[in-house]
């Protein structure tokens, strides 16, 4: 084999390993771009989806809410309460479930950020699942988090731009798809329940409010969507 022969194999092997990095790396770049994406859309959503549950269950805890609306009102008002609340909750499972099919396989687990959102996940989930006396008011077991998040992502939405019921969706296929209201009738008894007295489900209910609060401040840690949250919380007993 000649010089020129020699240089050749080498330009051309240059050239591949040129391109194959190249190629590597741009597809590095693409998945990095994407991880911001889907992070920023969901991350966004799971913040507001955390915030509006904190928020209710703030206002349960501080015994206002329920008197309001099942002492006060008429029945009407504590189907509204019991729904709107059971449907907070849902929420919340339904953009966890989101973040876990669609961003997950991402492998945002290298980004210590992202870790200790996932951590963060995880310590609420095992509020929902742990039990915590006789009664046991709002328990949920994993599985069925993830079924009740599965069921409230909106058939219509696709991968990278799914999105959960809305509270008119909700209610209308809690009235009419029996398969549907079977995941939340439990929720719902259990919410009327904790209305007529609160003291079983308080422990778990301070517990969550406490942990989304905690995980507001790592979606939102410069306080840009929540400016005016004041980070209120009612410690465990």
């Amino acid at each position: 084999m000649n010089a020129l022969t020699w240089i050749s194999a080498v330009v051309a092997l240059a050239s591949a390993a040129t391109t194959a990095f190249l190629g590597y790396w741009l597809q590095r770049r693409v998945v990095a771009v994407e991880r911001l994406n889907y992070m920023s859309r969901y991350g966004a959503s799971l913040a507001w989806a955390a915030f509006d549950l904190q928020s209710r269950l703030y206002n349960i805890l501080s015994r206002v809410y329920f008197p309001m609306f099942f002492e006060q009102g008429v029945e009407k008002d504590a189907e509204l309460a019991r729904r709107s609340t059971v449907y907070l909750l849902a929420e919340y499972l339904g953009w966890v479930e989101i973040l876990r099919r669609d961003v997950q396989f991402l492998d945002l687990g290298r980004s210590s950020a992202n870790r200790r959102v996932m951590t963060q996940l995880s310590k609420i989930g095992e509020t929902f699942h742990k039990s915590f006396g006789q009664h046991d008011e709002l328990r949920l077991f994993r599985i069925q988090q993830r079924a009740i998040g599965s069921v409230m992502i909106h058939p219509g939405s696709e991968p990278g731009r799914r999105r959960c019921l809305d509270y008119p969706e909700f209610c209308r296929r809690l009235d009419s798809d029996e398969h549907f209201r079977a995941w939340f009738s439990e929720s719902l008894q259990d919410v009327g329940a904790a209305a007529v007295d609160i003291t079983a489900a308080e422990p778990r209910l301070r517990s969550l409010q406490r942990q989304l609060v905690e995980l507001i401040d790592l979606l939102d840690p410069n306080s840009v969507r929540f400016p005016q949250f004041h980070r209120r919380v009612y410690a465990d007993r």
